[in-house]
């Protein structure tokens, strides 16, 4: 990396630790800017500001944050008000300064109460540079790992000490691993000295592995709360959007934290966590069988409260009924996506929110390059039925398009079979990045549903999925009228004929379909994003834990059996 692209790319364990909703953000040493663009596809309404003494890389940060100011930190305090950041970013800064800890002290009291300060310092005990020093290699390298502008190395103690020192709480040490492979290998030759001075080589890897260490402090210490899910095996990206994106939104907070897994667990009652409030999240458990009593009898002995993650109808599965809903009634509380799902489940359970599908960030988009050509995309699980009646008129569009019209397919084969034109290409079943990649690459979106109880149970999920990554939607009314808005961002079809008018519209207009694209994605982006949801969830995951007595009290009423 040269001087000239310092900064131009995003530390991931930086960037995962900014509060999702945070309101003020600083970045000192932001460099040209990378961790500022990619927190802002994460949380658009958020304001940026940067601090870079290089003019230009600050002149190219400018275009990633709202202000860049050009100061020595430690000459100059930043230009912010006391209390105000809700995150204060020192990456790869720290270790350039000659009293870091005079800065550290300075600036600690910039942080709102609940505001939280990140650090990534480099590892003074990493393996490499005891490997260096003992066969006499060490040199200083520009812009290297063992740049001549480091004037500070820190250690685990030594770092969590100076942050202490500047009237901080750390709460965590996060270590950055690179090659650990040879961090093994060098201790497997180590270990015969290591071990003359009472080292043990795990001991010894623990600490030299890292090459840097992100840390995280705060001025108070915050409310923890620890939240688990049992999740499905991974289906269409269900996980993802459901459970593990959210998590990880909610996890940015300071004291959160957050475990997902097929097998994860609530603390049982006697752990040192039986106080921390805690709330086990169950993905579309069907409680169906003659164990599912026992099985939630166990879990609410863990004290956690239970919540029912549900996000489709479920008579798709007749013996949720059979079981007299347990899936429902047998918890403390559901969540689910629409209000459509939260009124038919109503009668099992009293308390249930709604917490619409949206996306863990706003993709950049790398589609319309070339206008005078179409990809138009259909994929989804289960909707071959809701293809079947506009395969005719879509191949006569098609035959009339030539090169101009292509078709991406995902997972429905039947579907991409039918298609008769060579300008088509079928994907089976993949992981949500690989889908989430081939949606980014085409235009348009096509979202069938037919007019059933089922799919009017369903999200518009699919609507937010293309329109983020700034696809043209043509979409059926079912579900999807009650987000896009016809012509303005995404067109509704409600036949075959209305489909076949609007494709020929819009190659015959191409500039129309980026448009609406363009203006959906701005939906997405005021509207449709995790870090929207936040502080909802938080607030209501920590309603439900201080009225734990009273929903147990109703659970126990709806079912006695599970006293």
């Amino acid at each position: 990396m040269t001087q000239a692209d310092y900064g131009a790319g995003a530390n991931p364990d930086l960037l995962s630790r900014i509060p999702l909703d945070a309101r003020l953000v600083l970045d000192v040493g932001c460099g040209a800017g990378g961790l500022g663009a990619a927190y802002r596809r994460r949380n658009p309404a958020t304001r940026l500001l940067g601090i870079e003494s290089d003019a230009a890389l600050a002149d190219r940060a400018a275009a990633h944050y709202d202000a860049v100011h050009r100061l020595d930190i430690e000459a100059t305090p930043p230009p912010v008000a006391r209390g105000s950041l809700d995150a204060l970013v020192f990456g790869d800064v720290l270790e350039h300064l000659r009293d870091p800890w005079a800065v550290l002290a300075r600036d600690a009291p910039l942080l709102a109460e609940d505001g939280v300060l990140l650090a990534c310092v480099p590892n003074l005990e990493h393996w490499s540079f005891a490997a260096r020093l003992l066969t006499g290699q060490w040199r200083y390298e520009p812009m290297g790992l063992f740049d001549r502008t480091h004037l500070r190395w820190f250690t685990r103690d030594g770092m969590k000490q100076a942050l202490e020192g500047a009237g901080l709480i750390p709460l965590d040490c996060t270590p950055r691993i690179f090659g650990r492979d040879k961090a093994e290998e060098f201790a497997r030759r180590m270990e015969p000295a290591l071990a003359t001075m009472g080292v043990t080589r795990e001991d010894w890897l623990r600490r030299s592995a890292p090459l840097q260490y992100v840390w995280r402090a705060t001025r108070s210490p915050p409310r923890p709360l620890l939240l688990a899910a049992r999740t499905l095996r991974p289906v269409g990206g269900v996980n993802d959007v459901r459970v593990l994106q959210p998590l990880a939104a909610l996890a940015t907070r300071p004291g959160v934290a957050a475990f997902a897994g097929p097998n994860v667990a609530g603390p049982n009652v006697q752990s040192p966590q039986a106080e921390v409030p805690r709330v086990l999240i169950l993905q579309r458990r069907l409680l169906d069988s003659s164990e599912s009593l026992a099985w939630l009898r166990a879990l609410r002995a863990t004290g956690a409260v239970l919540v029912q993650e549900f996000d489709d109808d479920p008579a798709r599965w007749p013996s949720i009924a059979g079981s007299a809903h347990l899936a429902f009634r047998g918890v403390h509380a559901v969540q689910t996506s629409t209000a459509p799902l939260r009124d038919l489940l109503a009668p099992f359970n009293d308390e249930i929110a709604i917490f619409p599908n949206a996306l863990a960030e706003l993709p950049e988009p790398v589609n319309f390059a070339s206008p005078e050509r179409l990809t138009l995309f259909f994929g989804a699980l289960n909707r071959e039925a809701d293809m079947a009646p506009f395969l005719p008129v879509l191949n006569q569009v098609l035959a009339e398009a030539g090169g101009r019209l292509a078709v991406e397919v995902v997972h429905d084969r039947r579907s991409h079979d039918a298609l008769e034109t060579p300008h088509k290409r079928f994907t089976p079943t993949t992981d949500y990045a690989g889908y989430r990649a081939m949606l980014a690459r085409c235009e348009l979106a096509f979202l069938p549903l037919a007019d059933t109880r089922f799919n009017r149970m369903k999200s518009d999920l699919k609507a937010v999925e293309a329109a983020g990554h700034r696809l043209c939607c043509l979409a059926s009314p079912v579900v999807y009228a009650g987000s896009l808005r016809h012509g303005e961002t995404g067109l509704i079809v409600s036949d075959p004929q209305a489909l076949g008018a609007e494709l020929r519209g819009l190659l015959a207009e191409p500039a129309r379909a980026l448009a609406m694209a363009e203006a959906a994605r701005g939906w997405v982006r005021a509207e449709r994003l995790l870090a929207r949801q936040v502080a909802p969830r938080l607030e209501w995951y920590r309603s439900l834990w201080a009225r734990r007595a009273s929903l147990d009290a109703a659970l126990l009423k709806r079912v006695p059996a599970l006293a």
